[in-house]
């Protein structure tokens, strides 16, 4: 096997700050790796060492000249006046090229002159067309698009008008066509729906090179890797297999330190007491005992490996209150449309106590819909929807709206629970990683994972019997994630869940509604379970010939819904070009003079990251008010 990339003993400091301490690893040309590690370990700061965007401060990075490297940012800095359709297969600019020495060749030979020269080249060229797979080029183009949820009538939009997360998915298809010997992938899957990262999954099982993807998707990681790198403390490990069998190598593996750590410290003790009762008796055979065992312990020493510390976890835990009905929801015969969009059509679900439930379906079929009729927040046309008596519910909305921006994270709290002393806010704030003054910053400050964590901790607070989660991982990292669904399964309670995490799914779920053509469609099990029936008795479609109702006063709300939804879109956009410009500055300042400066750097470095998660919320904010506009119209 060839190695395409190494490092040896590098380092990275950020002023007095070590993000990296003598990492060494090698990739080859069969590994398919998944790096894993909580926010912040440093995992795309480990990708700009590669790419060169950063550069080491100690040791060595060695990367194989014939490994071509292709780079896949969370964050796409590049705009273009192609349409998608042109700048997809711009990935296969050979196979284009030799098309149009052909069709050259076609126009000369039609002069007479040069014919059997002509023709030998023609030959040539053919032959090379047909390595490099020029007949099918254009039908694998096609598949990619609308493997990552394309249809063919937006092949002609131009790339500039399509949203940051539609960007991301048209790059990484051109990306993966492009047959790089090595891909650097960071988080791929955070743009795409359940049926394109299937997709991307079947792609990147069969891709004929090596690749390192970030990513907290485990499902995915698990389909995709053969490798996995877990980033801690500023150091790697590297383990053979996928994500679950790092998980279950590195348990044993720390398990086996720790036990070894404490047997050492226990021999030391008891090697202590022999000294010591050496040097009491005072003789010179005593003291040449004692000085013999004092070597042990400093060989013992130095043959000492302490145990990692853990990085911070989340300490979730939902209460629930006594009682509520057997039957906590149930919806018989429901209906939705926004003007001539069907959504729900004679829809049936029953949760009953202690129940966890799943709602799967595509980008856009209408879950969180169905989640806001349930609420109250919408009124379908027809249908009967009953909440069970004494039943107290804990919504968790994914684009954390119910946060009050100009609040503190303390008065967040305080004002949803002002029985509870500032002790006991400032323990609950300290269980999902809110110490200090992190207690004093401003709610419209925080990242996506940090609001994820505020609104958690207020369901933990509520000891609602009945909780409504929509996409609750989508900000967390893998370890916080874990702990998440440990909470939720000892959860005494009943769940509602809409979530794209199929590991958290298969986990956790023990019913699934999968929202398709309109309707819910029943599976009593987990994601497995769901899987094999949904390949094996597909759905069928139900029939109805009910008519939509177009009234004038209808239209007249149809429209205002439109504006305002095409006022959010407006905004989002002005507030992601604000903090996309900042992040331009800032990778600017980070590396000019200034940046020498350690507590600048520092600071540059960590409104970076902080920028970087909140471009993340923005974009998947922008993309469901576009999928809500796209309902709406």
């Amino acid at each position: 096997m060839m190695i395409l990339l190494s490092m040896k003993k590098v380092s990275k400091y950020f002023g007095e700050v070590c993000l990296f301490d003598e990492l060494n690893f090698s990739i080859e040309d069969n590994h398919k790796v998944g790096l894993v590690g909580v926010n912040g370990a440093g995992k795309t700061s480990l990708f700009k060492l590669v790419t060169g965007e950063m550069k080491a401060d100690s040791g060595d990075i060695y990367i194989n000249s014939s490994a071509d490297i292709g780079y896949m940012k969370q964050n796409i800095e590049y705009d273009s006046d192609k349409t998608l359709w042109q700048e997809l297969i711009s990935a296969f600019s050979e196979q284009i090229q030799i098309e149009e020495e052909l069709e050259n060749i076609r126009k000369l030979l039609d002069s007479g002159d040069n014919v059997k020269e002509l023709i030998k080249k023609q030959d040539n060229l053919m032959q090379r067309y047909d390595i490099l797979g020029g007949f099918e080029y254009k039908s694998r183009a096609k598949g990619a698009l609308i493997g990552l949820g394309f249809k063919e009538r937006d092949f002609d939009r131009p790339f500039k008008n399509l949203s940051g997360g539609e960007k991301t998915r048209l790059l990484l298809g051109r990306l993966l066509l492009s047959k790089h010997k090595l891909l650097l992938l960071d988080e791929p899957t955070n743009h795409l729906d359940m049926n394109s990262i299937i997709w991307l999954e079947s792609f990147l099982k069969n891709y004929n090179g090596a690749f390192i993807v970030i990513s907290h998707d485990r499902y995915f990681l698990d389909k995709t890797t053969n490798m996995t790198m877990g980033l801690q403390n500023g150091r790697i490990q590297t383990y053979t297999g996928s994500y679950s069998d790092f998980m279950k190598k590195r348990d044993a593996d720390k398990s086996a330190v720790e036990k070894k750590f404490e047997l050492q410290k226990k021999e030391i003790s008891r090697i202590e007491g022999i000294i010591a009762k050496q040097k009491q008796w005072n003789r010179e055979r005593n003291i040449k005992t004692a000085e013999s065992k004092q070597k042990i312990i400093d060989r013992i020493k130095e043959e000492m490996v302490a145990p990692d510390d853990d990085p911070d976890t989340i300490k979730f835990s939902f209460n629930t209150k006594e009682g509520g009905a057997n039957e906590v929801l149930a919806i018989q015969g429901l209906s939705k449309s926004f003007g001539n969009k069907k959504i729900l059509e004679n829809s049936d679900l029953l949760i009953k106590k202690g129940e966890r439930v799943f709602l799967l379906g595509d980008n856009g079929c209408g879950k969180t819909t169905l989640l806001k009729i349930i609420l109250g927040e919408l009124s379908p046309d027809k249908g009967i929807v009953k909440i069970g008596s004494a039943i107290a519910i804990g919504y968790y909305e994914q684009q954390h709206r119910s946060l009050d921006g100009n609040k503190t994270v303390f008065d967040e709290i305080y004002d949803s629970y002002p029985e509870l002393d500032r002790t006991k806010i400032r323990n609950a704030l300290a269980s999902v990683l809110f110490k200090n003054d992190d207690c004093f910053k401003l709610i419209k400050d925080l990242s996506g994972g940090e609001k994820a964590r505020i609104l958690l901790l207020k369901l933990m607070l509520s000891s609602a019997n009945f909780l409504i989660l929509d996409e609750p991982t989508n900000h967390l990292d893998i370890f916080s994630k874990e702990m998440l669904e440990k909470a939720l399964k000892e959860y005494k309670g009943t769940l509602l869940v809409v979530s794209h995490d199929r590991y958290f799914i298969d986990s956790t779920a023990d019913k699934i509604y999968d929202l398709k053509d309109h309707t819910l469609h029943l599976y009593n099990g987990n994601y497995t379970y769901y899987l094999d029936k949904a390949v094996s008795e597909p759905p069928t479609e139900v029939a109805t010939d009910k008519k939509q109702n177009n009234d004038y006063k209808e239209q007249k709300e149809l429209q205002s819904k439109i504006r305002k939804a095409e006022n959010q879109v407006k905004r989002t956009e002005e507030e992601i070009e604000v903090k996309e410009q900042r992040l331009k500055e800032l990778d600017k300042l980070l590396f000019s003079e200034e940046g020498q400066d350690i507590e600048k750097a520092m600071k540059w470095h960590n409104e970076s990251e902080e920028l970087e998660k909140e471009l993340e919320e923005l974009y998947a904010s922008w993309e469901e008010t576009q999928g809500i506009l796209s309902q709406l119209k």
